[in-house]
């Protein structure tokens, strides 16, 4: 007996099964490539908060959902026995002269909106730590929202966790129960077909991991390049975004681009052995929203799709929505994320 069958068992998926199997649902996740297997089964691991300004219902679901994480990554641990690298340790970013006075407005409204709950600071480079970007200004931004973990690791925590509750994961099985369609890229291409305009489309990513032990300190934003130090004494740095690609998982010089910008920001990291390079193709909507609710297609049946590069941030308070609307009827999604807003 399955009372919810998840065909898609990245990020969204896994989390999603999580939360209805810790609600008492007997739960079936289905995927013929196994847990992790696209792109979220990536490296960076970057679950960092959007500017605190022109806020809307995209920027209030995600900060609920990373100020849910520390919770929600923690019971999954306890659970399974496996560590996700989950940290709330912040991030650093420089600052240019020309945009000291935005960055310090931004403090100012991240107090209002962010509830208390966590900060936005200008502060001086020196005070940042040993492990900061060269800032033009001499100042960076410091913020305490955002977190890191290792993605390919919370996935494994997240099937560890599962299995140890009783959810099956199998890589085929007929839909039984309530069905969601967590299936990233495939769902998107499946829903453009026939379509006047497109739905959704996949974005290449490239990341790479370097051999170096920065312990615990801020993950990096800077040069447009995620510098993430994870727990296991490594470094990863991304990513690209490509809309056009011949092969989804190789990698380039696009990607020691990256690195290069990586190094130039961190001096620290010069010299550093790349010991991954890894690419995916992330599933990004029209709305550049999570699709979440009723499924376009499949009727009765519900979607999560479209997760980008925010999917690790959002998965903890897209897992509540998607139970609440699963098991109980309950609908919480906010409107720019149903499956309308893209269609």
């Amino acid at each position: 007996m399955v009372d919810v069958t998840v065909r898609g068992a990245g990020i969204f998926g896994l989390s999603i099964a999580w939360t209805c199997t810790r609600r008492g649902a007997r739960v079936r996740v289905v995927d013929p490539h196994g847990p992790g297997a696209g792109s979220s089964g990536g490296l960076v691991g970057a679950l960092a908060p959007h500017v605190p300004e022109n806020w809307n219902e995209k920027k209030a679901f995600q900060l609920d959902s990373l100020l849910m994480a520390e919770r929600f990554w923690r019971e999954v641990e306890t659970a399974g026995g496996v560590s996700a690298g989950y940290a709330r340790l912040g991030r650093v970013q420089p600052v240019a002269d020309a945009g000291l006075a935005l960055a310090r407005q931004r403090a100012e409204t991240a107090r209002e909106l962010w509830r208390g709950e966590a900060a936005w600071r200008v502060i001086p480079e020196a005070e940042a730590g040993p492990f900061c970007p060269v800032s033009p200004s001499g100042f960076v931004i410091h913020d305490t929202l955002s977190a890191r973990m290792h993605p390919r690791r919370a996935c494994a925590a997240l099937v560890a966790a599962l299995r140890a509750i009783g959810a099956e994961i199998v890589e085929a099985a007929e839909d039984a129960g309530r069905v969601v369609h967590a299936t990233g890229v495939a769902g998107l291409e499946a829903l453009n077909a026939g379509r006047a305009r497109v739905v959704g489309t996949g974005v290449k990513g490239q990341a790479a991991l370097l051999r170096f032990d920065a312990g615990e300190v801020p993950q990096v934003f800077a040069e447009a390049v995620h510098i993430v130090p994870h727990a296991d004494g490594t470094v990863a740095v991304g990513s690209t975004s490509e809309r056009d690609f011949n092969d989804p998982v190789s990698t380039d010089a696009q990607l020691d681009a990256v690195i290069d910008r990586a190094v130039a920001a961190m001096p620290v990291l010069h010299g550093a052995e790349v010991i991954e390079r890894w690419a995916g193709v992330r599933p990004r909507s029209r709305s550049r929203a999570p699709m979440l609710g009723a499924h376009p297609l499949h009727e009765g049946q519900f979607i999560a799709n479209g997760g980008f590069k925010i999917g690790f941030g959002m998965a903890p308070k897209v897992a509540e929505v998607m139970a609440d609307l699963l098991l109980e009827g309950r609908d919480a999604i906010p409107e720019g994320f149903r499956p309308d807003a893209s269609l």
